[in-house]
């Protein structure tokens, strides 16, 4: 099962629980720290029959389960850039927070022999819904998971952690 939401008042009085794990370093692999480029990622949730869920899609080519994520946009927040690429990649409408919930980091190969090391920002989106055609619909799957099946399913370390320990009730002040 999946985490249940409660809302407990001591806890939502408390600003500085928001990020109540600690984050893991960052994992650059043998990268010179000036190649590593940045990304927004949306962490899509729900509440559904009192059970916190999240969204995850396939990556395109390998079709490992991941957040929706992209590069900056120019004119955006980091929130909204995550946001739009929620709705590309997903298909999700929903309301994003402008509080990062965590960093993790991946390498992106984008050649053969190209690979760009990643450090991922990540934005909670309240998916208020799921429309069917989007940009990349026929690229990707789309699921929703609890919160605990959803940090096993991912790859990276630090995205497990923040999975894990995602708690929408925090946000809400």
């Amino acid at each position: 099962m999946g985490r249940v939401l409660k809302r407990d008042p001591k806890v939502l009085g408390q600003k500085n629980m928001l990020m109540k794990f600690k984050q893991p370093p960052l994992k650059l692999e043998a990268f010179s720290k000036r190649n590593v480029r940045t990304q927004f990622a949306a962490l899509c949730y729900r509440v559904h029959k009192d059970e916190v869920q999240v969204l995850l899609i396939t990556s395109r080519t390998s079709k490992r389960w991941i957040l929706p994520k992209g590069w900056p946009m120019e004119g955006e927040t980091p929130a909204q850039a995550a946001t739009t690429e929620a709705f590309e990649e997903a298909g999700v409408r929903g309301k994003a927070s402008n509080i990062c919930v965590g960093l993790y980091s991946y390498t992106k190969f984008m050649g053969k022999d190209d690979p760009l090391p990643c450090a991922v920002s990540v934005f909670p989106v309240q998916v208020k819904k799921l429309v069917d055609d989007y940009p990349e619909a026929k690229e990707r799957r789309r699921k929703w998971f609890s919160v605990k099946k959803a940090s096993k399913m991912v790859r990276e370390p630090e995205l497990k952690k923040i999975l894990t320990h995602f708690d929408p009730a925090l946000l809400q002040r």
